[in-house]
């Protein structure tokens, strides 16, 4: 048998009978273990969390009802965009779009568009798509076996498995309907085909649904090198986005968001679709101002930019030009002098033009001004300044003027600190 458990003498009375006292440091009691957790349990004035929640949701529809119905949230893009190189290599198809992502509804100045209109090129180049360059290599295929067979129709250009030609087939049809959810594995495949522009044209990418569009560019600006994800971007990505601009004046969530991951790889964005936008000559102010806020509010690499800068400044003017300049000079990069100088003489070039330039020309030279006027030469400032004197804007020029007179020439300082060591020494 078990010991018997003595009792504390705290634990024994006081005023108990002897025999009591032995009968009970004998017997063995269970201690009772069970706790007191919820002390207001039988309080009648505490109210649970549970109610709690009830009766403030109950009090906020009150008000609400009230106060009447609420204005509507205008929707903004938020100024941060960090892109998951995790999420993007891992290839999942399952990720959130945030839903107040976007940009703010444009309102189009007509005045300002008309302006555009002035500098577009007159005989615009046109856009070509994936399957104008699969048709022209079928063209010229056909043309290279006919001066060496007979027998043209029964040779192929590429020699596609029947089976995997019905196989992305159906992935088209997938395609077309998606709105949500697992892409087919046979999509994701494609990026890491040799000929994945010719599996890609099977699919017929014209015909996709917004948000089959967002995960291909995801799926490809992860997976595909930089020049392979350039002619993705400009070959079904950017005419898919001026389509959808020319049709509704405005832009697919979808579609937005992704011009936003095809930002992943900035090289390819510049050379697939910036530059080839610009280089169209027929870009509106409404794709323009759509595709900058993309650059605007998302951080893009300085050597990406300095090399963008240079390109549009050489390049032939139109309106959209300006808007790009402005945007990619209010980062605030440390540029290159020979950036700066080519900006510098893309400006001079209006020096003898006689058409009245947009205001967007004077704003991205105000901001020219503010931002690099330490970086340019005396012989560029007195330029500028003479420049002004033959196109000027009656409220922004005089700004302009002020900011190149009151500027610290860079020659200025390199001659002061030469002074300075001579004095020195």
């Amino acid at each position: 048998m078990g010991k018997a458990k003595k009792l504390k003498p705290s634990q024994v009375g006081k005023n108990v009978a002897l025999a009591d006292q032995i009968e009970t440091v004998s017997s063995v009691k269970s201690k009772n273990r069970t706790k007191e957790r919820n002390r207001h349990d039988d309080d009648e004035e505490y109210v649970n969390a549970d109610l709690s929640k009830k009766i403030l949701k109950a009090a906020r529809r009150q008000q609400a009802d009230e106060a009447g119905p609420a204005p509507p949230k205008q929707v903004q893009l938020k100024t941060t965009f960090k892109d998951d190189n995790s999420d993007a290599e891992s290839g999942s198809d399952n990720d959130d779009l945030e839903p107040d992502t976007f940009y703010e509804n444009v309102e189009i100045n007509e005045e300002d568009e008309e302006a555009l209109r002035m500098f577009m090129s007159a005989r615009p180049e046109k856009t070509r798509t994936l399957a104008d360059i699969i048709m022209d290599k079928i063209t010229d295929k056909h043309t290279e076996l006919q001066t060496q067979f007979s027998d043209v129709e029964t040779l192929k250009l590429q020699n596609i498995d029947p089976r995997v030609k019905t196989m992305y087939e159906g992935v088209r049809d997938v395609l077309q309907k998606y709105r949500s959810g697992k892409l087919p594995k046979a999509f994701k495949m494609i990026p890491n085909l040799q000929n994945w522009e010719h599996i890609l044209y099977l699919t017929e990418p014209t015909t996709w649904s917004a948000a089959a569009m967002y995960q291909a560019t995801r799926i490809f600006a992860s997976n595909l090198k930089e020049k392979m994800a350039q002619r993705f971007y400009n070959l079904v990505l950017l005419p898919r986005v001026r389509d959808d601009l020319a049709e509704y004046k405005r832009l697919n969530f979808h579609l937005y968001q992704a011009l936003r991951k095809s930002l992943f790889k900035p090289g390819a964005f510049m050379k697939g679709i910036l530059l080839p936008l610009l280089e169209a000559g027929d870009c509106t102010l409404r794709e323009a101002i759509i595709v900058g806020s993309v650059l605007a509010r998302n951080s893009v690499p300085v050597l990406h930019s300095s090399a963008a800068l240079l390109k549009i400044a050489e390049m032939d003017y139109t309106g959209a030009s300006s808007i790009f300049l402005r945007i990619l000079l209010d980062k605030k990069y440390a540029l290159p002098y020979r950036v700066v100088d080519a900006i510098v003489f893309h400006f001079l070039r209006f020096d003898r033009d006689s058409r009245t330039l947009p205001v967007l020309w004077h704003q991205s030279l105000l901001t020219f001004a503010q931002r690099y006027k330490a970086d340019i030469s005396t012989e560029q400032r007195d330029a500028l300044l003479q420049l002004l004197k033959r196109q000027s804007h009656p409220t922004i020029t005089a700004e302009i003027r002020r900011e190149l007179q009151a500027a610290k020439c860079r020659d200025v300082e390199v001659n002061e600190g030469v002074s300075t060591a001579m004095v020195v020494e």
